[in-house]
């Protein structure tokens, strides 16, 4: 669904000199005649264009307005990590909401690998998340992401802002009359429709949930082939998504300050900023958790300062005494909220061969003060300690939801080639809530069993080299034993596994007699064929022992024997008659 942009009177500190160079700016971005679908791929002129590359789009917010408040000058210390919640202004300001960083970060991973030309920062998304709605009111989402309330922004009749009327029968936002701008990224339903993403898998699309906004934003950026390591690239990727000089610069002073550090802090101690760029202030239309005005409702009356969009605030004047009021809504509780601990849910001892999967998977469960599992809540699993074992997909920090019991299950491990131990922390996400660290080992890779490839004799001539080389099989478990260590001895016989000090050898890189060879490895259809065998001048049966890592031994037959004498012997003469 195409969406409609370029109706909106132009306010803040935008001028319409500005606004004019943005979009010629992004249109001098585009090849005359050519669109370029959802990859950056380029198409041709008379092809189907994509819906991203539709001719006129400014915007994927619709031009709404957007917070304009600076970072922080300094960056503070983390918030405190001993389950208070004493966020400091300053500490919430500069922090990020746990879920609502996860998200980020999360989106930019799945962007390196599905798009690593891009080369999107997860701090740029952090950076358009604070700008247009402040990490999602402060990180008031619930363990899958999705906002407590939505987010709407104001509704775009033409009134001050842009014309855009309803795209999606309010399926979004509501109003079936006019769009407003929605969730934490700040979305029109026209672009929602084809820029919408599922970033937490749930099989939704919902732009009120950061993870799947967080990702759409990220392919809404990394489109038409930008790189967004280049500055001219980055520059094009936010004018695209609201076509403001301000706009940008805004987005570019967090990205730096993000840049340079901060710190996750509990979903929902974050800090709204207080300005908007149509002249509000934080808690406005743009992060408005009520839904936007009917089309039968009268419109809130304009302010009379000429230029100025956004509606007249309601009175302050106290009510008659003796007239009801009505309290101010309380924030819902959400389940991450009632959690008290987390506890292991009977993990199996966690041990797995180099380059094998642990077929244990981690388990830990949520529960409240009552010792009940609590549904629904985000775990997070990271990989602590010097080793290169990953979850599936090659990732250190996994994350899991609750199931209806409160226990929230790890992706499978991955053991690398490094051995020894490593743990795994288990962490609710959007509280400080510690849980347990699962120790796992990773030990070398072995063999159970080794034979030869082939049942051809070993024989030799003293002083000459076996026409036949060894090579044998190792396996584990009737499985193919990869990368397995071995050990290759000429030993004095099969009851003493002494070097032999005569009869065949190797020879090394320098042609010396070597009979012991160290430091094989089978190849990674668990074969291993050995160097060219020599015989010196003794005759006999010798013993090659071939042994490797997890004990599987084979001992090979060797003999050395003279050659046979093949020459005729002379017929008797015949007797004489």
């Amino acid at each position: 669904m195409a969406a409609q942009f370029g109706r909106r009177l132009r306010k803040g500190a935008v001028t319409t000199a500005v606004a004019a160079a943005a979009v010629a700016a992004l249109s001098a971005s585009q090849a005359p005649g050519a669109t370029v679908d959802d990859h950056g791929r380029s198409t041709a002129a008379d092809a189907q264009p994509s819906p991203d590359a539709t001719a006129g789009d400014t915007g994927a917010t619709g031009n709404s307005p957007y917070y304009t408040d600076l970072p922080p000058l300094n960056t503070p210390s983390p918030a405190p990590t001993d389950g208070t919640s004493t966020t400091s202004p300053v500490e919430s300001e500069a922090g990020i909401p746990a879920t609502v960083l996860d998200a980020y970060k999360k989106a930019a991973t799945e962007l390196q690998e599905s798009k690593p030309g891009c080369n999107l920062p997860w701090q740029l998304l952090a950076a358009i998340g604070q700008v247009e709605s402040g990490q999602a009111r402060g990180g008031r989402v619930d363990a899958a992401g999705t906002t407590t309330s939505k987010i709407l922004g104001p509704q775009l009749d033409g009134n001050g802002f842009e014309l855009i009327k309803d795209t999606d029968n309010g399926a979004y936002d509501g109003d079936t009359a006019y769009d407003s701008a929605v969730g934490p990224m700040q979305f029109i339903p026209s672009t929602w429709a084809w820029a919408g993403r599922d970033g937490n898998g749930d099989g939704v699309k919902d732009p009120n949930n950061i993870y799947d906004a967080a990702l759409a934003t990220g392919h809404y950026l990394c489109r038409n082939g930008w790189d967004l390591s280049d500055g001219g690239d980055l520059d094009k990727a936010i004018l695209s998504y609201n076509p403001s000089r301000h706009y940008v610069n805004t987005v570019l002073s967090w990205l730096e300050y993000y840049r340079k550090g901060t710190h996750e802090i509990p979903d929902g101690t974050g800090t709204v900023p207080g300005n908007r760029s149509d002249g509000g202030t934080g808690g406005g239309s743009t992060t408005s958790p009520s839904s936007p005005s009917t089309p039968s409702a009268p419109h809130p009356s304009k302010p009379s300062t000429p230029g100025s969009p956004h509606p007249t605030p309601p009175s302050t004047t106290p009510p008659p005494s003796g007239t009801p009021t009505t309290p101010p809504p309380s924030t819902p509780v959400t389940p991450t909220q009632t959690v008290d601990h987390l506890e292991d849910s009977g993990t199996a001892k966690l041990t797995a061969m180099a380059g094998d999967a642990f077929a244990e998977k981690i388990s830990t469960k949520a529960e409240n003060a009552a010792g009940k599992g609590v549904a629904k809540v985000r775990i997070r699993f990271t990989i602590v300690g010097d080793t290169d074992a990953t979850f599936t997909g090659g990732e250190k920090v996994a994350t899991a939801l609750t199931d209806s019991s409160g226990v929230a299950t790890a992706p499978a491990l991955q053991a690398g080639e490094t051995t020894g131990s490593f743990s795994v922390r288990a962490t609710l996400i959007g509280r400080t809530v510690t849980g347990p660290d699962y120790p796992a080992t990773v030990t070398q890779r072995v063999a159970d069993t080794l034979v030869r490839t082939s049942d051809t004799a070993l024989t030799c001539t003293p002083g000459g080299q076996f026409a036949d080389a060894v090579q044998v099989k190792a396996t584990y478990k009737d499985a193919v034993a990869d990368k397995v260590a071995a050990t290759a001895t000429l030993i004095k016989s099969a009851d003493d596994a002494t070097e032999n000090d005569k009869g065949p050898y190797f020879k090394d890189a320098d042609g010396k007699t070597v009979r012991t060879l160290t430091g094989l490895t089978t190849d990674a259809d668990g074969l291993l064929k050995l160097p060219q065998l020599y015989a010196d001048d003794t005759t006999g049966t010798f013993v090659l022992r071939v042994t490797t890592a997890g004990g599987a031994t084979l001992d090979v037959t060797l003999t050395v024997a003279a050659a046979a004498d093949t020459s005729a012997s002379p017929s008797p003469s015949p007797s004489a008659s």
